[in-house]
């Protein structure tokens, strides 16, 4: 049974992932030592956690695709595994439709993530073919997305400083911070303290440059839910082609639409790919029928619904969809070689 307190602490914390406990007791109209106690439930089951990674549009170098993956029928499952390990693969989903798997990878550069389809993808066993889409532009990714659980009013109340801002009086690389940015992946909001402990800085310091980063837009922190706490929500997606005159106004009113979870520009088969959350496969087919209305010259390349999601932003997630795991994203990360492959 969905608890609607859970559901607003979670939206709460994707608003502002960080916010203190007494920020949040306001809106919320609870206590904080009762957000405290209830969000230490969440964690501690794999229901609920607050990710972070560096941010695609602001990595500089880096790149990110969205590869579909066919498998062997019976190796499916096995695929998903293995490539869950990997640094360079943020997250994999069981799909419906012509691929098996949709594996969102991250490089710094178009011949890492060629090296990474060829050289890693192509060996692994069960693996048959794949097609791979370069994200051009990411107009809309997870950590904007909303429940609805929230008002407007709330929402305002509960939002910190806004994030993607200039870069100016940031004088480091962002791959200079992975280190801290892996140590808040594994808890997003982890104490000031133990974060130093782990990245062996001062606090101070620790403060001062996570708050750069966030102020800058360079780093992403982001809440998420099991779909045990979020009623089972579908996901699918759509890849989408339309006229390059067209592509922006299509892709802003899509960026608008509440289901829409991401949202990109996309160099493959389509050049317009979004990731919708939905109650009822239906609800899918009408923001179609109004995208047609709206955009009649747009073409549905392919449906993609999600059966399993395995790793969600370096989080691994069981049957259930809640987090048993994390792998810390790291864009510079090699292609693990197949027995035997000699150095090029």
């Amino acid at each position: 049974m969905i608890d609607e307190l859970d559901l607003a602490l979670v939206d709460a914390l994707r608003v502002d992932p960080r916010a203190s406990w007494s920020r949040l007791a306001a809106p919320l109209g609870v206590d904080p030592a009762t957000l405290s106690r209830r969000w230490a439930r969440l964690s501690a089951g794999g229901d609920a956690w607050v990710s972070c990674y560096p941010s695609p549009e602001r990595l500089g170098h880096g790149l990110s695709a969205l590869v579909e993956v066919e498998c062997r029928a019976d190796a499916v499952a096995s695929v998903a595994a293995e490539l869950a390990g990997d640094p360079q693969a943020a997250s994999i989903e069981v799909v419906s439709g012509r691929a098996d798997l949709m594996v969102t990878v991250a490089g710094l550069d178009p011949a890492q993530l060629s090296a990474y389809v060829l050289e890693r993808l192509g060996t692994v066993p069960g693996v048959l073919r794949s097609r791979t889409s370069m994200v051009e532009r990411m107009l809309r990714e997870g950590s904007h997305w909303r429940d609805g659980a929230l008002d407007a009013d709330q929402r305002a109340a509960i939002a910190g400083p806004p994030a993607g801002g200039s870069d100016r009086g940031v004088t480091r690389d962002l791959l200079d911070d992975l280190h801290l940015l892996h140590a808040l992946g594994a808890d997003g909001r982890m104490p000031y303290a133990e974060l130093a402990q782990r990245t062996g800085l001062p606090a101070t310091t620790v403060r001062r440059r996570l708050t750069e980063l966030r102020a800058s837009g360079r780093l992403v922190l982001r809440c998420d839910a099991s779909p045990r706490l979020t009623g089972h929500p579908l996901g699918t997606m759509l890849w989408l082609d339309l006229p390059a005159d067209r592509l922006p106004a299509a892709a802003r009113w899509l960026c608008e639409q509440p289901q829409t979870r991401m949202c990109a520009v996309t160099v493959g088969d389509a050049n317009l790919a979004a990731y919708l959350f939905t109650q009822r496969l239906g609800d899918v087919r009408r923001l179609e029928a109004e995208l047609g209305r709206r955009f009649p010259d747009s073409r549905v390349r392919e449906r993609q619904l999600t059966l399993r999601t395995v790793k969600l932003v370096g989080r691994l997630l069981d049957g259930e969809g809640r987090a048993r795991g994390y792998v810390p994203i790291d864009p510079r990360t090699a292609p693990p070689r197949p027995a035997g492959a000699q150095p090029r």
